[in-house]
């Protein structure tokens, strides 16, 4: 009984490693037609305290002038002083099967030479999408996660002022229907990364779960399924997006030499190699110091001087030598945590992925950023 219930713990933990190991379809994919949308627009941004656009923001000017007459005040653009108002863009994301009525957040950017947005309200606007239709009207109080203080030619500033966001307040006004099957009834997966091994385990998959379905990939990026009665039921569609599989892993080390910084997969291995790595240290010192005459015989004496001498000195350190020795099995964790035992710097290591790549013994992709 015993060795039983060990058995059956030792094929749990199993069980559980592989299902953490693997992902959703709906995390690697997509289908094709549901995606969000660009939406943009332009309004105005009143209530500023005098941080808004100056008078030489002619859009502003004309703009304000031209909502002042939808109001019935009649005035001319060169009469407008205030500087409480600013131009903005306005732009915003239109999710898939969004319906009429829904609230979406839109973001505010300064168009002109406004200083900030805080405090400011922005006035009922038209976003528009690519096709140059309205689908969304927003107003609201802009929320800026900054500010900007001026007085006497001090200025205090934090983040950008000019930047801000209406949680919220934008309305859509008209439905989004994403058609996400063809002609044929089809439906259609788009990989995220395209990769023929992941979409050669998703057909695979997806054939060993579901009998009613034909799938086949078109290319590396693409995966057609079909059911056999040419109608998907919608709960299949729900179970497809949550089927697990193990998307291939693409050998990729990924180096900023900015910031010093590798990221790298543990499974990255690199071949037979010997690292011998050594720094020299060079430092010149000089000392600068006056000779100055002195006596009663140079008191009087033509061409002595008081001189400006220097004193050179030139050290040379060379640090004891680095050397690691590597094997077919060795992966860059195991590199890098060699290296640092060495005492070696992040971008003395960095120098020696460089190195690596160009000798062969690192066989993946090498991104420098």
């Amino acid at each position: 009984m015993k060795n039983i219930m060990l058995a059956l713990l030792i094929f749990t933990s199993l069980i559980s490693a592989v299902l953490a190991s693997q992902t959703r379809i709906k995390d690697i994919a997509r289908f094709q037609g549901v995606r969000d949308n660009a939406l943009i627009g332009y309004g105005l941004v009143t209530g500023l305290s005098g941080t808004g656009d100056s008078a030489r923001s002619k859009s502003t000017l004309q703009s304000l002038q031209n909502t002042l007459e939808n109001f019935g005040v009649i005035i001319e653009a060169s009469d407008i002083r205030s500087r409480n108002v600013a131009a903005v863009v306005l732009t915003a994301e239109l999710p898939s099967f969004g319906q009429a009525g829904d609230k979406i957040d839109l973001t505010v950017s300064s168009l002109g030479d406004a200083r900030s947005l805080a405090g400011g309200t922005l006035m009922l606007s038209s976003l528009k999408a690519a096709d140059g239709e309205i689908y969304a009207l927003a107003q609201g109080v802009i929320s800026v996660g900054g500010y900007r203080f001026e007085a006497d030619n001090n200025v205090v500033q934090k983040n950008h002022p000019t930047v801000g966001r209406v949680v919220q307040g934008a309305t859509l006004e008209r439905s989004i229907d994403n058609q996400f099957l063809d002609e044929q009834g089809r439906l259609t997966l788009i990989l995220e990364k395209p990769d023929f091994t992941t979409a050669s385990r998703v057909v695979d998959r997806l054939q060993n779960v579901f009998s009613d379905l034909d799938v086949y990939a078109v290319h590396a990026g693409k995966i057609a399924i079909s059911h056999h009665s040419g109608r998907f039921p919608f709960q299949q569609i729900a179970q497809i997006e949550n089927i697990r599989i193990n998307p291939a892993q693409i050998a990729k080390v990924i180096v900023n030499e900015k910031t010093g910084t590798i990221v790298s997969g543990t499974q990255v291995t690199i071949g037979d190699v010997v690292i011998s790595h050594g720094s020299l240290k060079l430092t010149i010192e000089t000392d600068y110091f006056a000779s100055q005459p002195y006596g009663i015989f140079t008191r009087d004496s033509e061409g002595i001087r008081t001189e400006v001498l220097t004193d050179t000195e030139v050290n040379v350190k060379e640090n004891n030598e680095a050397t690691f020795i590597s094997k077919q099995t060795t992966s860059i964790a195991d590199l890098v945590d060699g290296l640092k035992a060495l005492n070696l710097t992040t971008r003395e290591i960095i120098s020696i992925l460089q190195a690596l790549k160009e000798s062969g013994a690192l066989n993946t992709e090498l991104v420098i950023q």
